[in-house]
């Protein structure tokens, strides 16, 4: 384990995470018709935790490979893609807009996933919860936007 590179992947990561920071749940969203199955909010930043830490272990694992320029670039692609929704949603209100996020974060993720799985086993097993609960967030950004 390269805790240098790992912790290069944690910084880009946490940098992700930041824009839940400021742009946290408010009275808007909380004024929101939901669906039942609507996780409680205490639960995003644990979920988001555990997905960043998996999430930068396999890329770790990745970067130390020869031939990830691919695995490498879906990567980035998907920290940005990540960095993009909540300031949308949250920020700007705008559910329709989220939802076009949202599609395009799923898609950097599973091109994550394939090209590490390609490389690495340990690593594509790594991202099988992230494109899970993207995938769940999907959904509920979905059935969010057409109820309101």
């Amino acid at each position: 384990m390269d805790w240098f590179v790992f912790a290069l992947f944690m910084a880009a990561s946490f940098t992700a995470a930041a824009t839940g920071s400021l742009f946290p749940p408010d009275q808007w969203y909380k004024d929101l018709t939901k669906p039942g199955w609507t996780p409680p909010n205490w639960l995003f930043p644990i979920a988001w935790t555990i997905l960043y830490v998996a999430s930068a272990y396999a890329a770790m694992h990745i970067a130390l490979h020869e031939n990830n320029a691919v695995p490498m670039g879906f990567w980035a692609f998907q920290i940005a893609a990540n960095t993009l929704w909540t300031p949308i949603f949250f920020g700007l209100k705008k559910l329709g807009v989220a939802m076009v996020a949202i599609l395009v974060l799923w898609i950097a993720v599973l091109g994550t996933l394939i090209t590490f799985f390609q490389l690495d086993q340990v690593a594509g097993l790594l991202m099988v919860p992230y494109l899970i609960w993207v995938s769940y967030a999907a959904a509920l950004n979905l059935n969010i936007w057409r109820t309101n």
